[in-house]
């Protein structure tokens, strides 16, 4: 491979390590509080150089938003290209396929939490509540009971309640996982237990 790979690998974990760096000022301080000039500082380089990647503070939490989302749109693709109305194997397979999703962007999730007003201000709030829609389009038959309906969007808020609420219990992290789960997995079934 040219030297020319090299830089563009090297240009993306720059890119990778500021936004770590930024979503660990944003959790520490708030996002309003937290200055390009800190992130800057923190990472040990100029403000020019944190420019070159991100011009303001909305711009880096907008790529984090995507980067971490993506795969959730890849997960929503999936389930709208499979038979239609989905099978219960396949909305099992998306809620466990959403619960690794999850583990990879607990940090944004966490940020999310802490600053929900700041998220409900950025274009990035909307666009995730979208994505939750798009996931509990697939969990829920189209003319299903209000009760089933809400089974369903409750497997939802199960997966991202029991992730905050569980990270501060003591246990191994893949057992909560599984844990939530199969709770959120259950709610669905039940939902799904008339077809």
């Amino acid at each position: 491979m040219g030297t020319g790979t090299g830089k563009q690998q090297r240009r993306g974990n720059t890119r990778q390590r500021i936004q770590d760096v930024a979503l660990e000022l944003f959790a520490e301080q708030g996002y309003e509080k937290t200055s390009l000039r800190e992130i800057a500082e923190r990472l040990d380089v100029t403000k020019a150089a944190l420019y070159y990647h991100f011009k303001t503070k909305e711009d880096i939490l907008t790529s984090i938003f995507d980067d971490s989302t993506r795969p959730i749109d890849e997960l929503i693709a999936w389930g709208h290209e499979q038979p239609q109305p989905p099978s219960l194997d396949v909305r099992k397979q998306v809620l466990s396929r959403y619960s690794e999703i999850l583990v990879d962007a607990a940090p944004l999730f966490r940020f999310m939490q802490e600053n929900q007003a700041t998220v409900r201000d950025l274009k990035t709030g909307e666009s995730f509540k979208d994505r939750m829609f798009g996931l509990y389009d697939i969990l829920k038959d189209p003319d299903a009971p209000m009760a089933d309906q809400v089974r369903c969007f409750s497997a939802l808020f199960t997966m991202h309640g029991g992730m905050f609420v569980l990270k501060d219990i003591d246990g191994d992290p893949e057992e909560k996982r599984k844990a939530i789960l199969e709770v959120a997995i259950d709610l669905v079934t039940q939902a799904h237990s008339g077809d």
